[in-house]
């Protein structure tokens, strides 16, 4: 049976992710996760394929306060803020995202490390930025500031047979997935369409067309080819080079590492 070998969340949306013993998953992902990006001040969102840089900034979260860091750069502390006066943000398709900007002191850092003016943001409380209803299960599921979804899957096996085709092989945090399994055949996950982990069950709803991100080295920032190459290759579908699943939480609850994941369909 597959269990869970890692667990990641990443604060703001395009930054650095942080492994984790265990998290609480909520409809909208696992808790705290994606919930804050950066965009222009029209409101329209940055990622690495603009800005690779942001996949340099360090965001830690505690008890509501964030502090911010970079390498050779002073860091700062703020106090997030989810409610208030919404300003509506861009992301993808989904236009009008109620979000609650983050304050001058942030958006002052990210434009001094960017080197461009930006805004730091949150979704404002309550806010259900809803999926594609072709995936979605129940009418109400949603999600943060993540590309589609409220989860990605991959198991460490699909990494392994991705990497036994790569001169060089890349880690995991280049597809930057928030549940990591192992225990299973490669590409097992794209086989599965529901499953239970604990008391949470997970519906994997669509697999994830992968993008010019995956080729951005997350530690020197350069780009290469691979491994959207190889991928474009033998992991070819009508949505793209997939790899990975989309996964909607079906109700909340707690995942630790090691937990199995138990397929139910």
């Amino acid at each position: 049976m597959p269990t869970i070998s890692s667990l990641i969340y990443y604060p703001i949306k395009a930054c650095r992710g942080f492994e984790l013993e265990s998290s609480l998953v909520e409809r909208m992902g696992l808790q705290h996760d994606r919930r804050m990006m950066v965009t222009t001040p029209e409101g329209e969102f940055l990622t690495q394929r603009e800005y690779p840089r942001l996949a340099l900034v360090t965001p830690t979260l505690k008890d509501g306060v964030l502090e911010l860091s970079a390498p050779a750069f002073d860091s700062i502390q703020i106090d997030i803020q989810t409610t208030g006066t919404s300003h509506p943000v861009n992301i993808w398709k989904s236009k009008g995202v109620a979000a609650i900007d983050q304050g001058e002191k942030a958006a002052q850092w990210f434009s001094d490390w960017l080197g461009v003016s930006v805004r730091l943001v949150h979704v404002a409380d309550g806010f259900k930025r809803l999926v594609n209803e072709k995936y979605a299960v129940n009418p109400d599921d949603h999600t943060g500031f993540a590309d589609g979804y409220p989860i990605l899957l991959i198991s460490e096996e699909s990494l392994a047979d991705l990497n036994s085709r790569l001169e060089s092989p890349v880690p995991m945090n280049r597809f930057r997935p928030n549940i990591v399994v192992k225990g299973c055949e490669p590409f097992a996950e794209d086989t599965w369409n529901q499953i239970r982990v604990g008391a949470v069950k997970l519906a994997v709803v669509k697999p994830c067309a992968r993008c010019e991100v995956t080729t951005i080295d997350k530690v020197t920032l350069e780009r290469s080819k691979e491994p959207l190459k190889t991928l474009g290759k033998y992991r070819k579908h009508e949505l793209g080079a997939i790899f990975g699943q989309n996964v909607i939480p079906l109700n909340g609850g707690n995942l630790r590492l090691g937990m199995n994941v138990e397929v139910l369909s």
